[in-house]
């Protein structure tokens, strides 16, 4: 039997970070062992809200929640996304508010003690903004070598960008953070737009999650109902990309990449156009991506398999489970 690994999420909870928590929590291969805000598609602190809510809906309201920066490095934070995400980050979805509150330590704080206390097996996932991770890496300049692994689901590599024609919006909105992140002595796993714009969630599968016995598909479920009429006009049909959940999927190992080279990669910090872009040295292509001496970056850009069955699958499966289970528990009692 496979031991979870224990992760820390950084999130910037809208829709597709919700998919992304639950899908953690779903997955027999991760321990949710932490998570921190970020200002992104919400504030940071409607962010910890939401996903507050989202655990005590889920039933695991002992995940602690830290509020992490409401403003990138430099400058403050835009105001969110709610075109894309609804004006509360989720759809307009309303749950049940949460009997817990936020911790007393800071994302930063938090992830540098998640470290320390699992050094060396700790997995990262950040799918918002890295102004936290950036901190972290100032709070303890040790942390690379403290953490398993670090997956960022961020950037584009070869696909246009999805805020500046070339930068993808958690990158554009704090650069230096993603800028120190990806300078800093670790691995780390960029989940970009190139694979993720091509893993698409269709509305089969949101009838599919709303037709659910549990609470917690049939709340994703309405979510995406507001995510798939934003993507309608990208896409031409109600659909999604499947941004943040794909990213926590290949953080946990579930799914494989089919072509992730390991490549130099940079941020543009700069003022002028190219700003937020996601500089990977992609110039390996017409060898097959040969080995690249002090390349940190593994850069996902196709997937063996469509993930959209294998999401839908886990959520469901789990989370009926979970509710059959009460549900014949309390029957018993």
């Amino acid at each position: 039997m496979t031991t979870p690994s224990p992760f820390y999420l950084d999130c910037d909870t809208g829709i597709d970070d919700a998919l992304a928590l639950a899908y953690l929590l779903a997955s027999p291969l991760a321990s949710v062992v932490g998570v921190g805000t970020v200002s992104g598609n919400v504030s940071a602190a409607a962010g910890a809200r939401n996903t507050l809510d989202l655990l005590a809906l889920a039933g695991s309201g002992d995940v602690p929640v830290a509020l992490g920066a409401h403003d990138p490095l430099f400058g403050s934070f835009g105001g969110g996304a709610p075109w894309v995400h609804g004006e509360n980050g989720i759809g307009g979805v309303s749950l049940t508010t949460a009997a817990a509150s936020v911790a007393s330590e800071s994302a930063a704080e938090m992830l540098v003690r998640l470290a320390h206390t699992y050094s060396g097996s700790l997995k990262v996932l950040a799918i918002g903004p890295l102004t936290n991770i950036a901190e972290a890496l100032r709070l303890e300049p040790a942390l690379p070598s403290l953490v398993e692994s670090v997956t960022v689901m961020g950037g584009a590599a070869l696909a246009p960008g999805n805020i500046t024609p070339v930068a993808e919006a958690n990158i554009f909105n704090d650069p230096e953070a993603a800028a120190l992140v990806l300078a800093a002595d670790w691995d780390v796993t960029l989940v970009p737009l190139d694979v993720t714009m091509n893993s698409v969630l269709e509305e089969a599968h949101r009838r599919s999650l709303l037709a659910s016995s549990s609470p917690v598909p049939q709340a994703l479920g309405e979510m995406l109902g507001y995510y798939f009429r934003f993507y309608e006009d990208i896409y031409g049909r109600p659909c999604s990309a499947m941004h943040d959940p794909l990213a926590a999927a290949l953080a946990v190992g579930a799914v494989k990449a089919s072509l992730a080279p390991v490549v130099r990669a940079a941020v543009d910090t700069s003022d002028g156009p190219g700003r937020g872009q996601t500089i990977c040295d992609l110039r390996g292509l017409y060898a097959g991506y040969p080995p690249v001496a002090g390349a940190r970056c593994r850069v996902v850009l196709s997937l063996e398999e469509d993930f959209a069955p294998h999401l839908v699958g886990t959520l469901l499966g789990f989370f009926e489970a979970t509710t059959a289970g009460l549900a014949s528990a309390g029957s018993t009692a």
